[in-house]
């Protein structure tokens, strides 16, 4: 005989994995927003994983600035 489905069990787990998926973005994006924060201020980071994603971007904001004819030096190369 099949077992009887337990839809309030189920939707119950999906309401907390969705939670919890929410709860890890917002530290995600908090932690973000205070290594903004610190670069702004001029405070030295800490971490070494953020050094190294605050040197990523700011590599991709070196290129963005560039000469600004919004051709750059890989573009020209192509034949």
């Amino acid at each position: 005989m099949a077992r009887k489905p337990n839809y309030r069990f189920a939707r119950l787990e999906r309401e907390r994995s969705k939670a919890a998926r929410k709860a890890e973005r917002a530290k995600l994006k908090a932690e973000r927003a205070e290594l903004r924060r610190q670069e702004k201020s001029g405070q030295v980071v800490e971490d070494g994983a953020s050094d190294d994603a605050a040197a990523d971007l700011g590599s991709g904001n070196a290129v963005a600035e560039g000469d600004g004819d919004g051709a750059g030096e890989e573009d020209t190369a192509l034949p």
